[in-house]
């Protein structure tokens, strides 16, 4: 392992807060495409832009880990490491397909609103193979992060994250986040921003998921993780 002698590591907190944002939001698509009545394209582009947004930020944050995490685990993880990233890649694979499935679907779908069915399940197939592979990462990888990588380099796949959102999403995808957030880890996220950042972002974050939460789910209150099976 390379050294991280009297370098503070990583606050692995936050995974558990985007993972909780991204299980909601995946298992609620299912219903919101099935409830569009055929034909009805204005409710059909609300939920598919919706739709779009999860399947970014799910993409970037896979990226994040496939460039900046995988290879320092393998690096200092030891036997630990060799056991369970190559399954973690492999997980990736299974869900950048039923990703591209999804996505490729959508447009026509958009522009018809018909055949919802189709592409429920297909969100249904992706959603299958992501609650499998979030559920292996938080038991088996943020322990190994906690071990091997310092907070440092965490905080890379954040600002990673954040240089690949356009910056139009990026209060949006803060705030569904910290709908379920733990206040002191949305603290410690915002911990290394500056003063205005941290000070606007959890105002700003909460009104803009409020407000696309009442125009996508129907409520402001978007069922949480302790109420979904």
């Amino acid at each position: 392992m390379t050294s991280t002698v009297d370098a503070p590591m990583a606050d692995v907190r936050d995974m558990y807060m985007a993972h909780a944002a991204l299980r909601r939001e995946f298992r609620l698509l299912p219903q919101l495409i099935r409830d569009v009545a055929p034909g009805d394209t204005a409710r059909a582009e609300v939920v598919s832009a919706h739709a779009e947004l999860i399947c970014r930020i799910l993409h970037t944050h896979h990226e994040g880990e496939d460039l900046l995490l995988w290879p320092k685990l393998l690096q200092r993880g030891g036997d630990e490491a060799a056991s369970i990233v190559p399954m973690m890649e492999e997980q990736h694979h299974a869900i950048d397909k039923a990703h591209a499935e999804a996505t490729g679907l959508l447009p026509a779908w958009r522009s018809t609103g018909q055949e919802s069915e189709e592409l429920a399940g297909v969100f249904e197939v992706l959603l299958a193979v992501l609650l499998t592979h979030m559920t292996t990462e938080e038991k088996w990888i943020l322990p190994l992060a906690e071990k091997h990588v310092t907070a440092t380099e965490w905080r890379e796949l954040g600002e990673h994250g954040m240089a690949a959102t356009p910056k139009r999403d990026l209060p949006l995808a803060f705030g569904m986040a910290m709908y379920e957030g733990d206040p002191a880890v949305i603290k410690a996220v915002l911990g290394h921003a500056p003063l205005p950042v941290r000070l606007l972002v959890p105002v700003i974050g909460r009104r803009r998921y409020a407000a696309h939460a009442r125009r996508v789910h129907g409520t402001t209150r978007p069922a949480r993780m302790g109420t979904l099976n």
